[in-house]
């Protein structure tokens, strides 16, 4: 799923190798204090939406080769409280680029400090970079290339997920220019 301008830029610029998926995967760990908790006592959603963000920013450079700025964060979404002592373990990877973008999952697991049980996932996140160059202009991106059937999921949910954020924006888009041509302020 690319659209027509992606497609138009492939043709007159040369092709870029891709990489694997395994190139750029990445984990972050991190040991929660109490200055990482919130007024119930666990740990603060923010604190765990740094540490996404900030593994998914290692992966996406690491991808495409130098600096990427985050776009916007897709459904974080917390399934279980991380508490003081849990030892955090933040894994992202690459699931899809587009020419100048690309989007990181993470996945957000906790290891509770008391207990011998295997890591339990806390949480998950979608997130959109733009490899962007020394003056923040968007440049190029490597392609993925799957190296799994999960891989290779992950990249078709992606296209989704792509068609879905295209939509919305454009959706919004056209019910602002609706009111205001019906002389509605915002």
């Amino acid at each position: 799923m690319t659209d027509q301008a992606t497609e138009a830029g492939r043709d007159t610029e040369p092709d870029i190798p891709g990489k694997p998926t395994s190139a750029s995967r990445t984990t972050l760990s991190h040991i929660m204090t109490h200055s990482d908790t919130n007024l119930l006592g666990t740990v603060h959603g923010g604190v765990i939406m740094k540490l996404v963000d900030d593994a998914a920013g290692a992966v996406a450079g690491r991808h495409s080769g130098g600096p990427a700025v985050t776009a916007s964060m897709d459904e974080m979404v917390f399934l279980e409280p991380v508490r003081v002592g849990d030892l955090v373990h933040v894994k992202a990877q690459v699931n899809w680029t587009g020419r100048t973008s690309m989007e990181v999952g993470v996945r957000v697991l906790a290891e509770r400090w008391n207990e011998s049980t295997p890591p339990t996932q806390v949480g998950s996140a979608y997130l959109v970079f733009a490899a962007v160059d020394a003056d923040g202009k968007p440049r190029r991106v490597p392609p993925v290339m799957p190296e799994t059937d999960r891989d290779r999921r992950r990249c078709q949910e992606a296209q989704i997920r792509r068609t879905h954020r295209l939509a919305r924006r454009r959706a919004i888009r056209e019910l602002r220019e609706r009111r205001a041509a019906e002389g509605f302020e915002d």
